[in-house]
């Protein structure tokens, strides 16, 4: 297929752009394969360069001969498009919907994107299974690196190299790999080097009705344990669910085959919940025409802050039970590729100093979310616009930066990245022209040979005239565990993501004019404080002037 055939009117003139922030500007608007681009002969005007995959709905309106397109983006930004005549704001319309749901991944952005800049460093192996290995290697002797998985014929949502239990061979390995759902036996998430204590990943069982059982994987399981030690077993799914599971043929570790084993149920919500839940928010922080208490009504009514509030609860109890009851943990849910991976990542953020700095953060992400199967090319679909909703569509990723925002806002001087470090990996999960987060495992990206073909997000990312954008100031190195805070009054929406396009709003205004008020009180406040310091010192001075002999 040609893009070309695509693209009904290639150029209009006279188009009239709105955006937030930026006055009304008036240009030419060109439709590329990849891009929608509108520049204006205007000088010192910035011209728009929107790709395609990030447009997440439209709408059309016209009065008289005047057309106008409302395109609604991924990261949640509104533009409008004022385009003289109906004909031509019709085939525009059509483009951008063809062009923005191209259904052939090959067909998008980061197959013929070719980087200006120069690549220092080749992101595609810059956290390979075994460097991440390496790290832990003189720790945990009873550990190994294992390819059972080489050819993905084991678990094609692993990646080939897996961290396992040196007890366990590969014939047991692929014994519980059809034990757990979608071949995802349990394999080590992360090692703490504090207590030799370790937190585990996988897939449910797949007991059934009949109570079925595997002693491989019970004997793995157990390989983790220390003499005289006990483990939990946490379940991210409440045990309604789990038991109903048993009925579709998987189910949870029966404690009489587990003895050893405490198992924990935690309700962390998934899929269409989580979805509904981002359409609510995204509703409530575009409605300009509320007054605060109703907005703080809607914004409660979305429900997106108790969900934060159930990961990081999950993700503290988790951290908790490894760092100070000094038990090991296995997580999962039912695929063990979603709130699984949130409450594994969130627990390393807590207890693990290097997952809190850029580069330890960059490998947080490729082991926990890319190599360990989230499947980024279902769950970043669309975002909260769209209205053709796929079951398979749903927040997750982004439930987890808001997560790290929050526990980053309690601890600002811990982390060596900033919000925009956050804000980045967001808008590149939905729309990118690099190739890192395409695909939803392993095996596709390796079959779409995006190593050959695609850039890496990394090979941008950490470069030192980028990385400049994303460091912390405030950062100082904390090697000690961090606990954050999940009360109500801890957790705030996050302004960055949800509010960054609306800050003309009433609401906010009200708010702002409020934190611009405690701001000048801190300033006279702290201008009393200096001015008293400084008549102690000078007291303190003439004390000592006296006392000298």
């Amino acid at each position: 297929m040609e893009f070309a055939e695509l693209i009904k009117t290639p150029r209009v003139d006279n188009v009239v752009l709105h955006r937030p922030f930026y006055p009304a500007v008036e240009g030419t608007l060109c439709l590329t394969g990849h891009h929608l681009i509108l520049s204006s002969r205007q000088d010192n005007t910035e011209e728009l360069w929107l790709l395609h995959s990030n447009i997440d709905a439209i709408d059309k309106r016209f009065v008289g001969p005047l057309g106008t397109i409302i395109i609604k983006c991924k990261d949640f930004r509104i533009i409008q498009l004022d385009i003289p005549g109906m004909e031509e704001c019709l085939n525009i319309a059509s483009s951008i919907e063809a062009l923005s749901t191209l259904d052939s991944i090959t067909l998008m952005y980061p197959f013929f994107y070719r980087p200006m800049f120069e690549v220092i460093e080749d992101g595609w192996h810059s956290f390979l299974p075994e460097q991440e290995f390496e790290l832990y290697s003189s720790a945990i002797s009873e550990w190994r690196l294992s390819y059972v998985n080489k050819e993905f014929s084991v678990c094609p949502s692993y990646p080939p190299a897996v961290i396992v239990p040196k007890a366990i061979d590969d014939d047991a390995l692929r014994k519980v790999a059809t034990f757990r759902h979608g071949g995802r036996f349990p394999v080590l998430s992360y090692y703490h080097k504090k207590n030799g204590m370790v937190i585990m990943r996988s897939g449910q069982p797949l007991t059934g009705t009949n109570g079925r059982r595997c002693k491989e994987d019970e004997k793995l399981i157990n390989a983790t344990l220390r003499a005289g030690k006990r483990g939990y077993i946490i379940d991210t799914r409440p045990l309604n669910i789990a038991q109903q599971a048993r009925a579709k043929g998987g189910g949870f570790e029966q404690e009489a085959h587990y003895p050893q084993w405490r198992r924990i149920h935690k309700s962390i919500d998934r899929y269409h919940i989580l979805q509904e839940s981002l359409i609510k928010l995204v509703e409530s922080c575009n409605d300009q025409t509320q007054n605060m208490d109703r907005w703080l009504s809607k914004l409660e009514a979305s429900n997106w802050l108790t969900h934060i509030k159930e990961i990081l609860t999950t993700a503290c109890l988790a951290a908790q039970c490894l760092d100070r009851e000094g038990a090991s943990i296995l997580i999962h849910g039912t695929e063990g590729t979603d709130s699984t991976l949130q409450v594994t990542s969130l627990a390393q953020i807590i207890l693990e100093p290097r997952s809190r700095t850029i580069r330890g953060f960059e490998a947080l992400i490729e082991r926990e979310w890319l190599q360990a199967g989230h499947p980024f090319q279902q769950r970043c679909a669309q975002s909260a616009y769209c209205n053709s909703k796929q079951k398979w569509e749903s927040p997750v990723f982004l439930l987890f930066l808001d997560c790290v925002w929050q526990i980053l806002r309690q601890f600002p001087c811990s982390f060596e990245f900033n919000e925009n470090f956050l804000i980045m990996l967001f808008e590149h999960a939905y729309a990118s022209q690099f190739g890192t987060f395409l695909g939803n495992n392993e095996s596709e990206r390796c079959k779409l040979k995006l190593q050959q073909k695609t850039m890496s997000l990394w090979s941008w990312v950490n470069r030192p005239s980028e990385l400049s954008k994303f460091t912390n100031p405030l950062f100082e190195a904390n090697n000690l565990v961090i606990w954050p805070s999940v009360a109500p009054q801890s957790l705030q929406l996050w302004e960055g993501i949800f509010l960054r396009w609306n800050r003309s709003s009433k609401y906010l205004d009200e708010a702002y004019e409020e934190m611009v008020n405690i701001i000048e009180y801190n300033k006279e406040l702290q201008a009393k404080v200096n001015l008293l310091r400084r008549q102690l010192a000078e007291l303190e001075t003439e004390d000592g002037v006296q006392e000298s002999p």
